[in-house]
């Protein structure tokens, strides 16, 4: 039921020099399933990550977040979907912990060296020996373009494969820039997504890697949303090979950081809209604008209150203009000395409401016409300030429940 996205062809997902992915089927949570996919990162790969702001995190952010900060240098990666040792205690802690080390041995590497990723069903026991039974398969399978294949290796709910990849030029070199997400449901990530990986074999300083996730995350993942729930496992890991025979980026206000910038935020939101598009459920695509605000945070409070508004997103589902539901959002978003004679709204190119109230041209089939259609655009005027921002959502639709309800069966 995605919207207007279809599984990636491989074709066009680049490989990056200096990464070689691997899956296997390990049976962590059923049978005959891709599950267990392994990145191995030649030496010298600049890595950097965020992660959920959920307090209640799973036990592989956990010990990702004290490898990353260990500053040992990263070689492998393993994911594992079916389970998110989330919710596991001590135990899923030790878990991870051994993944990890199992991976190492096999690597000839550190511990600190591997970074631990699951994602799945929360508060049941990581089957840790199946993934680690399952490791020399996966490193054995390895290569550099196995990067669509990894897209499918790491779904959960996802209907369709997510992965994304651009080339640039920069000093006359073609650089690549390639990624893979995953995530339908418990999506409004706060500083990334459920999954994603976004690789690149450009030269880029160490010391911008940490900044560089941030901005990536900011710019694409943290602007989406289907239900308004922040996962337990998100994570966003960003890794930068320098094997592209360019002169090294060592600032993004120079011609050839700005280019190399651009391309990775294009992967990167191309992969958060990916997500919205094969949300659970989801029939529409819905892209939330508001302008005219004092700063960019309250714009944001707005568009959020929209987004994540059952009413909205049913009514959206529905195609049925109902559009006092927007306002009303706008109302409740937070804004204390909000002006409502200022409000302005349209769907699309219908002015629906001016100066706060209904648009003396306004019809309701014009509305109907265009919340009737698969692509949506709300924009919202608050009539304060220059400030904007933008969020990407979905509709609510009846699949949504089943799927939920469904989940653990």
């Amino acid at each position: 039921m995605a919207v207007h996205l279809s599984a990636p062809n491989p074709q066009d997902i680049h490989a990056v020099t200096g990464v070689r992915i691997g899956i296997t089927e390990a049976g962590v949570r059923k049978a005959n399933r891709k599950d267990l996919t392994v990145f191995l990162l030649d030496e010298g790969t600049s890595v950097a990550g965020v992660f959920t702001q959920n307090r209640f995190c799973a036990a592989p952010v956990q010990v990702c977040r004290e490898h990353l900060a260990a500053g040992q240098g990263v070689r492998a990666l393993v994911v594992n979907t079916g389970n998110a040792n989330a919710g596991t205690g001590a135990s899923g802690l030790a878990h991870a912990r051994q993944t990890s080390e199992a991976m190492a041995t096999l690597l000839g590497c550190n511990a600190q060296q591997v970074l631990p990723f699951s994602t799945g069903v929360i508060m049941e026991p990581l089957p840790v020996d199946k993934i680690i039974a399952g490791l020399p398969q996966a490193i054995a399978a390895a290569k550099a373009d196995q990067w669509s294949l990894a897209a499918e290796g790491i779904m959960t709910t996802d209907t369709v494969p997510k992965a994304a990849s651009v080339q640039v030029q920069l000093d006359g070199v073609t650089v690549t820039v390639t990624g893979i997400s995953k995530g339908a449901g418990m999506i409004r990530p706060n500083m990334a997504t459920m999954l994603g990986f976004l690789a690149t074999d450009a030269a880029i300083a160490p010391e911008l890697m940490s900044g560089l996730a941030k901005t990536l995350a900011d710019g694409s993942f943290n602007c989406v949303t289907v239900d308004g729930d922040t996962s337990t496992n998100d994570s966003f890991v960003v890794m930068a090979t320098h094997k592209a025979a360019h002169a090294p980026i060592t600032s993004w206000s120079s011609a050839q950081g700005q280019t190399l910038m651009q391309a990775m935020l294009q992967v990167a939101r191309q992969l958060a809209h990916a997500i919205v598009r094969d949300g659970e459920g989801a029939t529409k695509f819905i892209t939330v604008a508001v302008e005219g605000g004092r700063n960019a945070q309250e714009c944001a409070q707005v568009a959020y209150a929209i987004a994540h508004s059952p009413l909205v997103k049913t009514a959206f589902y529905a195609s049925d203009p109902n559009l006092g539901r927007i306002l009303a959002a706008v109302g409740y978003a937070g804004i204390e000395d909000l002006d409502q004679g200022l409000i302005e709204l349209h769907l699309d190119d219908v002015h629906v409401a001016t100066m706060g109230g209904r648009h003396p041209q306004y019809k309701e089939e014009d509305g109907q016409r265009v919340m009737k259609q698969s692509e949506i655009t709300v924009r919202v005027g608050l009539g304060r300030g220059q400030a904007s921002h933008t969020v990407w959502t979905c509709d609510f639709s009846h699949e949504y429940v089943t799927i939920n309800a469904d989940y653990r069966s």
